[in-house]
């Protein structure tokens, strides 16, 4: 029997970190009396422009020991304390090559050393990070991810993380939120590198309550290495929150209004003094997107073919408030312990209207019309509480990181359908007059400790291991009632159970890294232990689920000369069913088409392979790469119809998924006014699924492409025009048609520079929907779907103590996960 609680962890999780804590104070405490000052200013070296936030470290000329350390301020100047002694200083800044100054000497004497003007130089490459440099380019590269900086990006303002992700390269968002990475499900999402409540539950789709003016940044990882853990098939998605750590007092304030009724105020506040360092995010976002979607089906019987035509239209009207603050305390520059809380509310009021036209044979022959309308209410609190510690030491790149959370979740779902219906002549169809309510309440607490270190190795080199460990418990609670003849509500069979869900992961993981010459190599190895339980409790129906696997990987990188390299990377990763794709509830909100998850579902594993190239110019950059995943136990969604038209659709488990495809990104800045970004994928995708169906088989040749132009009509004032097209797909069970839409937006500095007026129009030809088809042995369906009709946005920016565009430093808190 396990007798380790997630109570009885979490006391281990608090006291590793106290002991961290204690450490840091007692070599604190050891510090000697500091009676002299050491100065001076960084700059650029190309630009001569002032570098804030830039990290200066006095170390002992004798053992390299740390003696004191500061931050440059607005200006690049600085100012540090030490004892008398002999000292060199060392100056790092992120995208920089680190400076070491010469030896010098405090003394009674010579109380104060003036540094003077200290030029630091753009880094190239390093083991770790090519970074394309400075506002040419939004994008960083590195040996495992891909980094996309949001905040440039002018179809973004007023909106959602979904809307974000929709114009991240490589990401696709379909009708419905679902996130697909290089055309494949099976992303793993994180924000800040962590899991999140907001998509425990409904997926992808859950990020349609972070407001996109929280996001600093996507790091997108197509072939994560074993420091990440292994769930996601297809890769991550990391949703970096914005976070300050400026001297002073800082911050932006930003309010939305838009067509489509979207209204919202934000406000991201820093202040930092000293060794205290408190941030605050608030949001409030009033959205109403309207849906609309239309289905044909045709159901073949015997002796007649019934047809269906369908109209659906819906509102959802959302308030959403999220507040995150916490604070960081400086025991110095490398001992810091973050504490953290986020809460975030959701209230939904959803309307969706849908019409059933029932023909027998022919279109010409009318059956019935019925008109059904859903009408929920729902209420959605989350709560994360975190704490962090972070220990860097005199040798550059060893660190410790230990970091602690407990996430909390509920739904409370209230849904009234009302229908009715009529015979083609008009006369009622009681049969088809319909009252219903449903009840669903979804619970969940999380509970995750992680510890990571990191140990240099040689020159270049390094180590990394570390452990995690989470425990889930979820709850989905359920009933659906239809009014009787006598008016008394009776629970529908099958509609009234209480799905529990309860998860343990357990891993560790060890990773080797180094460069030698002109090749940056790593490769890891991760284990996993997993400890899964689903219940029915009302039907006493109980499947455990309890496995271990590895998990290896591999990067490397051959720079071929300081503006070409070659990538190649492997890793094996698993999709764990969600919690979704196992409970059994029902939607109920369309009666003709219901959905649900598979209580018996497996989980898939895949191995991953990635070739690439990237060559940066003077105008640009470009990056190519050939991939090829091979998966077992391939998760898809699978629709039946039965013979009365109603259909069910669940996931199932295929037999294997083959994917080859080849991906190509570019930024290019012909001339200054104009900058173009331009990202291509085509692949192949051979699916078979006959061990549930002989006919569930697909052969597919696909492609999307994405074009963004920005033009600088004048000083501070930008037009942005971007262009995506989706080929047409195959699919096991029929095809996805292909789509394009067209986003359209405008920028202008104000109030000398302090703020910023976005004009954005999001789907200006409103062509944004889906068109699928779907086969059967005895149904042919084809329906359109869209998540969102055209919107049209008008932000306002205002920044306090921010310059715009301006470089940020790179988090002191690691965002990757253990």
């Amino acid at each position: 029997m396990n007798t380790t609680t997630p109570l009885h962890s979490l006391f281990k999780a608090f006291g590793i970190i106290s002991f961290f804590i204690f450490t840091a104070l007692s070599v604190q405490a050891q510090t000697g009396k500091k009676a002299a000052a050491v100065k001076g200013k960084i700059i650029d070296i190309q630009t001569n422009a002032p570098l804030a936030y830039a990290t200066i470290r006095v170390l002992k000329s004798t053992d390299s020991t740390l003696a004191g350390g500061g931050i440059s301020d607005e200006k690049g100047q600085f100012t540090v304390d030490a004892a008398f002694g002999e000292y060199y200083a060392v100056v790092e800044f992120i995208g920089y090559k680190p400076l070491k100054t010469a030896i010098f000497s405090l003394s009674k004497e010579q109380s104060s050393q003036d540094l003077g003007v200290l030029k630091i130089a753009a880094a190239s490459q390093t083991l770790d990070e090519v970074v394309v440099q400075a506002e040419k380019s939004s994008m960083e590269l590195s040996l495992d991810k891909k980094i996309f900086n949001v905040g440039k990006d002018l179809a973004n303002a007023g909106g959602t993380a979904i809307d974000i992700l929709s114009n991240v390269p490589s990401v696709s968002v379909d009708t419905e939120g679902n996130v697909k990475l290089r055309g494949s499900d099976g992303v793993r999402i994180l924000i800040d590198g962590k899991p999140s409540g907001l998509v425990s539950f409904k997926g992808g789709a859950g990020l349609q309550q972070l407001q996109g003016n929280q996001i600093e940044r996507v790091e997108i990882i197509t072939n994560p290495s074993a420091r990440y853990e292994a769930e996601g098939m297809s890769g991550i998605i990391n949703i970096v929150l914005k976070k300050e750590r400026k001297q002073g007092f800082n911050g932006s304030f930003e309010v939305v209004t838009g067509f489509r009724p979207n209204y919202g105020i934000a406000a991201n506040i820093n202040y930092r003094k000293n060794k205290l360092n408190f941030f605050l995010n608030y949001g409030i976002a009033y959205r109403v997107p309207i849906g609309a979607g239309r289905l044909y089906q045709e159901v073949r019987g015997k002796d007649t073919t019934t047809l269906l035509q369908q109209t659906t239209n819906s509102q959802v009207k959302t308030v959403a408030n999220t507040i995150r603050g916490g604070l960081d305390y400086f025991f110095d520059e490398k001992n810091i312990l973050t504490a953290s809380y986020q809460f975030r509310r959701t209230d939904v009021l959803r309307i969706t209207d849908n019409q059933y036209k029932d023909y027998i044979n022919t279109l010409n022959n009318l059956s019935a019309i019925t008109d059904r309308q859903q009408r929920e209410t729902e209420a959605e609190p989350y709560s994360e509480y975190a704490l962090t510690y972070k220990k860097t030491y005199n040798k550059k790149g060893q660190e410790l990181t230990a970091d602690v959370r407990y996430l909390t979740y509920w739904e409370r779902s209230d849904q009234t359908f009302t229908q009715s219906s009529v015979f083609a002549n008009g006369s009622p169809n009681k049969a088809g007059n319909l009252l219903q309510k449903s009840l669903n309440d979804e619970y969940e607490n999380q509970f995750l400790v992680q510890l990571d270190y990191i140990h240099p190795v040689g020159k270049e080199g390094k180590f990394e291991t570390g452990v995690r460990t989470s425990f889930r418990d979820m709850v989905n609670d359920y009933i659906v009632t239809q009014r009787n003849d006598q008016g008394v509500f009776e629970t529908l069979p099958g509609l009234d159970n209480y799905f529990i869900y309860k998860e343990n992961i357990y891993g560790g993981y060890g990773i080797i890294g180094n460069k030698t010459g002109k090749i940056s190599y790593q490769a890891g190895l991760r284990a996993e232990i997993t400890d899964i339980t689903t219940i029915l409790r009302e039907t006493n129906e109980t499947n455990p689920r309890n496995y271990a696997n590895l998990f290896p990987s591999a990067h490397a990188t051959y720079s071929l000369n300081k503006d070409n390299a070659l990538q190649v990377s492997y890793s094996r990763r698993v999709r764990r069913p969600t919690y979704n794709d196992l409970s059994p509830y029902v939607t109920f909100s369309d009666q003709r088409n219901f959905f649900s998850g598979n209580p018996d579902l497996n989980p898939e594993f895949t191995n991953s392979y990635d070739f690439g190239h990237i060559n940066y110019f003077e105008k640009g950059s470009f990056t190519s790469s050939i991939y090829y995943r091979h998966t077992t136990g391939k998760v898809l969604r699978i629709r039946r119809v039965d013979a009365q038209g109603f259909s069910n659709t669940r996931p199932e488990n295929l037999a294997t998924e083959d994917a080859f495809g080849a991906e190509f990104t570019s930024t290019y800045t012909p001339v200054k006014w104009w900058k173009l970004d331009f990202n291509f994928n085509f692949f192949r995708a051979i699916t078979d699924g006959q061990n549930l169906d002989a006919s569930f088989k697909a052969d597919t040749y696909s492609w999307f492409a994405r074009q963004t132009s920005r033009f600088t009509l004048a000083p501070k004032t930008d037009l942005q025009l971007r262009a995506n097209y989706e080929a047409p797909q195959q699919l096991p069970q029929g095809s996805r048609k292909a789509r394009a839409f067209v986003d359209l937006a405008f920028s202008k500095e104000i109030l000398k520079g302090k703020g910023t007026l976005t004009f954005n129009v999001i789907d200006v030809f409103n062509s944004r929907y889906m068109r699928s088809t779907f086969e059967g042995a005895n149904f042919y369906t084809y329906g359109t779907a869209g998540m969102r009709a055209r919107q049209i946005n008008l932000t306002v920016m205002y920044r306090l103590n921010q310059a715009a565009g301006a470089k940020k430093q790179k988090s002191l808190i690691s965002g990757d996960e253990g």
